[in-house]
């Protein structure tokens, strides 16, 4: 068995893992790598292996950074199969579809062809089977796949394959995919793994502690009745999946109970409405707190003075509002979309408040902003930034360390973990977790580099 890692590697975006078995060459996710130009340059980059050899492709959830370079996939010659919970197929179609004039957009500035076409995109998906936490998948010469829950957004799944070896003992590896941050507002808690020969662990927050978790929406009516009782405007770079639906839940709550001033607030996010109305098909997901608020008849996606802005028309009229107000917007990072005409009128407005509620990759404007430079460049032009920054961790999605070697030891408990490859991480948090692993476990840890391979036994 060999096992490759082509993306997330000492790097947070573009996973792409490459698990050869029993003659079955399967790829565990395939992503976007996010941040930068050359971000952008590896997305156009040949793939290091023939994408017509892929039998499988597994998706562990629906953010671009794991399943953005699938169509791409098809366009140099996958015609595979590809498995992913229901959720996950409903909510990648409509998010990378939603990316296509963007990815156009920006190869006629580049002078290049678009990275994969609307065709490429929907063609690709029509290879995808859906199916639902727990069941059993069976790939060629007894190879298995099981699909647990990762707590991270609707659908998000930690991936098990097993195997027989040579002496027919069976054998398996998990990739965790992304974990998420329990607890969180909407979904449960993520499945622990169930014995293990080999693990593949995220690292996103593998150096740090996110701290009292059960105090972030305390944190959030706080920062928002602050910025409000100074008359300012309150702006939310948030993602499109589960952020934005877990911020309209949470402020579902703290309106509807009085605990803020009653403001206007705008989802300013085509995409994000869309995607929200996934999450209503999807009601099962959810944990039993949401269920029960459900059956009692709360639209827990809606409350008053919430307007959803779809057209670019709506989204010019929020800035004729005087007055406070709430602007949640994409892209999170401040990369792109509608945020970042918000972030170029208010950024400079000492009264208002920019609230961080995502990972900020390295490199990302959002980024800077966050690490208190004192400009950011937007759209073209340097815009002051003289408005209160704030972060609130935890609304982060992932796990932290403690959460990360809890998951790991669990493995470490059932007696068969022989080693641990910790990716999806920027570099020092990556070595940071896999020490604390190797020092709380005793069980030996890899950080691999992009292209790095490695023959299990």
């Amino acid at each position: 068995m060999k096992l490759s890692f082509y993306g997330a590697a000492q790097q947070v975006t573009g996973s792409n893992y490459l698990l050869e078995v029993n003659g079955n060459k399967i790829l565990v996710d395939c992503g976007l790598f996010q941040g930068s130009r050359y971000a952008e340059t590896l997305n156009y980059a040949n793939f290091p292996f023939s994408p017509k050899e892929i039998d499988y492709v597994f998706l562990t959830h629906s953010h671009a950074d794991h399943s953005g370079r699938i169509p791409k996939l098809y366009k140099d010659g996958f015609r595979g199969k590809i498995f992913a919970t229901k959720p996950t197929v409903d909510l990648s179609i409509i998010a990378l579809d939603d990316n296509i004039e963007l990815i156009k957009e920006e190869a006629r500035k580049d002078g290049h062809d678009p990275l994969f076409s609307s065709s490429d995109l929907h063609q690709v998906f029509l290879l995808a089977h859906g199916v639902d936490y727990q069941d059993e998948i069976d790939l060629r010469h007894g190879v298995r796949a099981v699909f647990y829950d990762a707590g991270h957004i609707l659908g998000s799944a930690i991936i098990e394959i097993s195997w027989k070896d040579e002496e027919g003992k069976i054998r398996s590896i998990y990739f965790s995919g992304d974990l998420g941050n329990y607890p969180v507002p909407l979904l449960k808690h993520y499945d622990m793994p169930n014995g293990a020969d080999y693990i593949v662990v995220e690292s996103t927050y593998g150096d740090r502690l996110h701290g009292d978790n059960s105090k972030k929406k305390e944190d959030l009516r706080r920062a928002i009745k602050t910025t409000v009782e100074r008359g300012g405007t309150v702006i939310v770079p948030t993602f499109a999946i589960e952020r934005t639906q877990e911020l309209l839940y949470e402020l579902n709550e703290l309106i509807e109970g009085n605990q803020l001033p009653r403001v206007p607030v705008f989802l300013d996010s085509p995409l994000a409405i869309k995607l929200t109305k996934v999450y209503k098909n999807y009601e099962n997901y959810f944990n039993k707190n949401v269920v029960r608020d459900i059956r009692t008849g709360d639209d827990i996606f809606n409350f008053p003075g919430l307007r959803m802005t779809f057209s670019s028309e709506e989204s010019r009229e929020i800035n004729k509002i005087n007055g406070p107000k709430i602007i949640i917007a994409g892209s999170g990072m401040s990369l792109g979309g509608r945020i970042i005409y918000h972030e170029q009128r208010y950024l400079s407005d000492p009264k208002s408040l920019i609230l961080f509620v995502g990972y900020q990759v390295k490199g990302s404007p959002g980024r800077q902003i966050l690490d208190g430079n004192k400009e950011v460049r937007l759209l073209g032009r340097n815009i002051s930034i003289n408005c209160t920054v704030e972060m609130i961790e935890g609304y982060s999605a992932h796990a932290d360390q403690g959460m990360l070697v809890e998951w790991v030891g669990k493995a470490k408990q059932d007696g068969n973990l022989k080693k641990v490859f910790v990716t999806h991480g920027e570099y020092n948090s990556s070595i940071v977790l896999g020490q604390k692993l190797e020092d709380e476990l005793g069980v030996e840890c890899s950080v691999p580099g992009s292209g790095d391979s490695f023959e299990l036994a």
